[in-house]
């Protein structure tokens, strides 16, 4: 049997998956996104807390997609979801039972949005829906703006 195709090699077999235009990069820690160039459809196993946010903000994202990490006390954990809103970035969580938080790989493989903003609604997400599926439709045009 062989094993699943690392993401970064998915996306090299297919060509380049390339979101709304965008490059997607998987990083276990958001922190990991810092240095790279601008604009990319950022898929991280980091928590969405206010921390991460900030680190995502600096990066520049297209998108950032985080791990809700059980959500939390007072939604600590999808916390960078309306934070990134207010300042015009996409943003979406996996639910935590759907992925290994830090794990980039499994939130691309296995991650079901559980949390959104807006305006990532705007480019089509919505709960329930396996992020994979939903960035590949984005990269073949069939998914939001």
């Amino acid at each position: 049997m062989t094993p699943d195709p690392s993401p970064a090699q998915e996306a090299a077999l297919s060509g380049g998956l390339l979101p709304w235009g965008h490059r997607l990069l998987l990083v276990d820690s958001i922190t990991e996104a810092l240095g790279q160039p601008a604009g990319a459809v950022i898929v991280s196993g980091s928590h969405g807390g206010l921390s991460a946010a900030r680190c995502a903000l600096q990066a520049q994202p297209c998108l950032a997609v985080f791990n809700d990490a059980g959500i939390g006390k007072d939604a600590a954990g999808i916390a960078a979801l309306p934070w990134l809103q207010q300042h015009g970035v996409a943003a979406v969580a996996v639910a935590h039972h759907s992925a290994r938080i830090g794990e980039a790989a499994s939130t691309w493989r296995d991650g079901v949005i559980s949390a959104l903003n807006d305006a990532a609604a705007a480019r089509g997400a919505r709960k329930g829906v396996a992020l994979r599926q939903w960035l590949q439709a984005a990269a073949t045009g069939l998914s939001g703006s």
